[in-house]
């Protein structure tokens, strides 16, 4: 909910910002058109035409804005966020035959000479001053649009750096038209026009991927699956779709984890990945993750053993009493290979409690899948489950190759519970101190 309303006032702040933009940049865009009428500027009449389109597209952004920011109802559940990149869409149409009939105006002045009798001061005037509100402008678009991620309020502001560039151009058309020079006028009414093309296509080529849920930022793709497949408990990454909507994106993810994890551990991990895409990404207005058992070609298994003799080691009776550890590698033909061997270095009196524990947290680097032993404690137990590593019962005494054969052929049994407390080593270690 907090998230909600924070996305809200967000867009409220995006519409506040764009209708600034739009009466500022309208004003000028009518201030244009009067003197290039007055003083007979067919140059400045297009510029006050370039400046009406940026109108519409910044009345597209804050129309939308505003249709986004109502709150869901029962025939839109997933709220209006869509109806910017419409309307964004709509006015782009329109954009694009305004460029037309510009073109077809400028291709008309291309063959005119026109010549003043006085200096076009109000005209330069006007220009100079639009040079300066245009900046002003763009720039409060380009932060606020950058600040709640805005993609028309972004666009909007880089159309209106360039319109400081624009008017750059009317200046030296409307001089050098004024010193009678041929061609000039009817050029830089063409060169406006196509700038208005230009934006119009803009308009309608973006939001029309944007609606065809195209993966318009296949960066963050990759920066959300590196975040989630960092997490404790991810065993593999599937795919992770992002879909824009408005100024927001929605995220579907795939992710597999253990075998056999419980429908609440399940749950907790697909609401961990969720806090940690949206604490990251704070673009993101959702998060759909699809979690599912793991099918790894090569599973990481931890097997207590009593000697170091290859894959004949025997299996030791406890796991965290063992004196060495092996860690295999076992991939989906079969085929298994020994990675390392670990020493249990906590055997002492002075760490002869909870053993299995710092064994656990001195070999979890190894992105473990299976533990294969004949009893675990309770705290190591639930340490393994808490990183969804799946645990089975193997036979003391018996080698790791027989034990790897039962898992293979399915004949494994997984342990579900720990040992008895009384057979922990911290309960050994107390009645002897007792005794």
């Amino acid at each position: 909910m907090e998230s909600t309303n924070s996305h809200r006032e967000s867009l409220k702040r995006g519409q506040r910002v764009a209708i600034t933009a739009a009466i500022s940049i309208l004003l000028l865009a009518v201030a244009k058109f009067a003197t290039g009428y007055l003083f007979d500027s067919r140059i400045l009449i297009a510029d006050a035409f370039h400046s009406g389109v940026d109108v519409l597209a910044v009345f597209a952004s804050w129309f939308g804005l505003w249709l986004a920011s109502r709150k869901e109802s029962a025939r839109f559940p997933y709220g209006l966020y869509k109806a910017e990149t419409f309307v964004t869409l709509v006015i782009g149409v329109l954009i694009i035959w305004a460029g037309f009939e510009n073109l077809n105006e400028g291709y008309r002045k291309f063959f005119t000479i026109t010549s003043h009798r006085a200096f076009p001061v109000l005209p330069v005037l006007i220009t100079v001053v639009s040079m300066i509100v245009s900046y002003f402008v763009a720039k409060m678009e380009k932060e606020t649009g950058d600040s709640i991620n805005s993609g028309a309020l972004q666009a909007n502001a880089f159309e209106t750096f360039l319109d400081i560039g624009t008017s750059v151009v009317v200046l030296a058309g409307i001089l050098l038209a004024h010193a009678g020079i041929p061609y000039v006028e009817g050029s830089v009414v063409m060169l406006i026009a196509l700038l208005i093309i230009r934006l119009g296509v803009k308009n309608v080529w973006t939001p029309t991927l944007i609606l065809l849920d195209a993966n318009l930022d296949p960066e963050l793709q990759v920066e959300i699956e590196e975040k989630i497949f960092g997490l404790n408990g991810v065993k593999g990454v599937g795919d992770v779709k992002i879909r824009q909507s408005g100024p927001f994106k929605m995220v579907e993810c795939d992710i597999a984890t253990g075998a056999f994890v419980s429908v609440f551990k399940a749950h907790e991990l697909a609401d961990k990945i969720e806090n940690v895409i949206k604490g990251n990404f704070r673009q993101i207005e959702s998060v759909f993750v699809h979690v599912e058992p793991s099918k790894r070609d090569t599973l990481s298994i931890i097997v207590p053993v009593e000697e170091i003799n290859g894959l004949d080691s025997k299996i030791h009776g406890h796991f965290g009493r063992a004196p060495y550890f092996i860690i295999l590698k076992l991939d989906g033909k079969g085929e298994v290979e020994i990675e390392d061997f670990y020493y249990n270095e906590f055997l002492g009196k002075k760490d002869g409690i909870h053993v299995g524990l710092k064994v656990i947290k001195a070999v979890i680097k190894h992105d473990l899948d299976l533990v294969f032993t004949s009893k675990i404690g309770e705290i190591s137990f639930h340490m393994l489950k808490d990183n969804f590593i799946d645990i089975y019962k193997a036979s003391a005494g018996s080698t790791v190759r027989e034990s790897i054969e039962l898992y293979r052929s399915g004949k494994m049994e997984q342990l579900t519970a720990p040992h008895p407390a009384e057979d922990s080593e911290a309960e050994r270690q107390r009645k002897e101190d007792t005794n």
